[in-house]
Formats: C-alpha cells, structure tokens, sequence
C-alpha cells in the first residue's frame, strides 16, 4: 500500500483526493490546521507557518511508516485587496500559507521520501498570467511557487524524486466562497478604489461561474501519482477570456483593464 501525505486536507481539493485515493487502495496521512471528520484518513492538527508543529507531525508519521510515495500541496489561502492598502501582515501571511508552507514540508519530509517518489503542488491558472488589479498578492505567491517547484524539479531529479504543478482554474470549493467573501470585504473597506471595485466584482462573478468539483481534482492528481513519467505542468479548467487577455502585450493590456474599470468622467 502506497504512503500519501497531502496538506490542505480538510479543504475541498484536499478532501476529496484524501478520499478518491483512499477508496482506491492509497494509505492517506493529513495535515491541516483546521479539524476534518474523516476516519479513513490518518489526520495530524499541523499549523504549517509553524516548523515546529509540523516536526511533531513529521515524527508522529515517522513512527507509522519508514517512507512516503508522495506529498501533495493543496493547502492554501485566496487574498484580494490593493497592494498599496493591505496591511504588511496580510502580505506576508499569504506568502507564509502558500509559499513557505511547501518549502517547510518538503525539507522536513524529504527523509520519508522514498526513490522514484512525487511532489506534487498547487498553483493557479493566474501563476503564468499577467497580474490583473486587486489579485496581485494571490498571483505573485501563485507564480513563485511554479519558480519554486521547477527549481526543486531540478534539484530533485538527481534524488530521482519527481515535481509536478497542478494549474487549476476556478474549483468549487471553500477557497472559492472566500473569494466572495474577500472582494466583498475589499468593496467595503477600500478608500482609493470605490467604483473600481465594484466593477472588478461584477467580472468576477462571471468567470467564477465556471468552476468545476474539486472530484475531478482529485482524479486528475491520481493520474499523476500513477504516471511513470508525468508532465511538469497540469491545466485544467483554465479561463479563456484571461488567457487571450495575457497574449496581448502589455501596454494593450494595461489600456484594456483601466478602460473597463475606471470611471468615466462625466462632461
């Protein structure tokens, strides 16, 4: 039976591939810091911002197993404000959950992991996009971790230990309720950005509409787990209109999104 350690358990991508590969014969270890109902699984409470805490999981893991097959990277927080009013701690903590968090697991699980193992992580169909206004902190971590895991891809094939980056769109999940919930707040709260943000909501709602189960994430990581040679990057569900947006240039770009979100003048 195969070791799987997946972070993020209790989310909706991390809980259902926790419970697509336990139905299909894996042995699922789970760490996240919020408490999931989930017998089948193995679950450890791990804050991972805390390197601590996530030793203690790394030893309680130790103890049931010699090695592990793979580590996936599902946990994660969305952040939608101005990168000129959000707080210092706000930036720094997305770039804690989402960045800091994968490099703290794999360093300290790299003992566990046995040869010809996988890590696979979660990116975004915004990490190869051009940042659009107001997600720039969830894009930016998103586009680091892709520079992160093809530098650990390089550093670890010489372990032959594999990397790949799931590049999802939207997914209905909790991640995606809080997206809502975080432009909502940002209409709110905004001093420099009133009208702007109302119209940048309205867009959002649309492409959100299109959104696929985190089932069929779970699938598509399972595949992954069982190709000998898998791919580096994994699309899946990527939004049309922002990929055709990010084949413009620049200077187009920037005059599109500033024409559909400023306000007009009235003469």
């Amino acid at each position: 039976m195969k070791n799987i350690l997946i972070t993020g358990v209790c989310g909706g991508m991390g809980k259902a591939t926790a419970e697509f590969l336990e139905n299909n014969g894996y042995n699922v270890f789970g760490l996240d810091i919020t408490e999931c109902e989930n017998k089948k699984i193995k679950f450890l409470k791990t804050d991972l911002t805390d390197e601590n805490s996530i030793k203690i999981a790394f030893e309680k893991i130790k103890e049931q197993t010699s090695s592990i097959d793979a580590i996936i990277h599902f946990a994660g927080i969305y952040r939608l404000n101005s990168l000129v009013e959000m707080s210092e701690q706000e930036f720094v903590k997305t770039f804690d959950i989402n960045l800091f968090s994968m490099f703290r697991i794999n360093k300290i699980f790299l003992p566990l992991l046995k040869n010809g193992s996988k890590i696979i992580l979660t990116s975004s169909e915004l990490a190869p996009l051009d940042p659009l206004p107001f997600t720039g902190i969830y894009a930016i971590t998103k586009s680091a971790i892709e520079k992160y895991a093809y530098s650990l891809k390089m550093e670890l094939q010489l372990l032959n230990i594999d990397v790949c980056v799931i590049r999802p769109g939207a997914v209905k999940t909790t991640l995606l309720a809080d997206s809502q919930s975080q432009i909502d707040n940002f209409c709110k709260n905004t001093k420099l950005y009133k009208y702007n943000s109302q119209k940048f909501k309205s867009i959002t709602e649309k492409v959100e509409t299109k959104n696929i189960s985190p089932e069929k994430i779970a699938k598509l990581t399972f595949k992954i787990l069982n190709k000998k040679h898998p791919k580096f990057i994994y699309n899946i569900n990527r939004n049309f209109g922002l990929r055709l947006l990010n084949f413009l240039p620049k200077k187009l770009q920037l005059k599109i999104i500033k024409s559909i979100l400023k306000e007009k003048k009235a003469n």
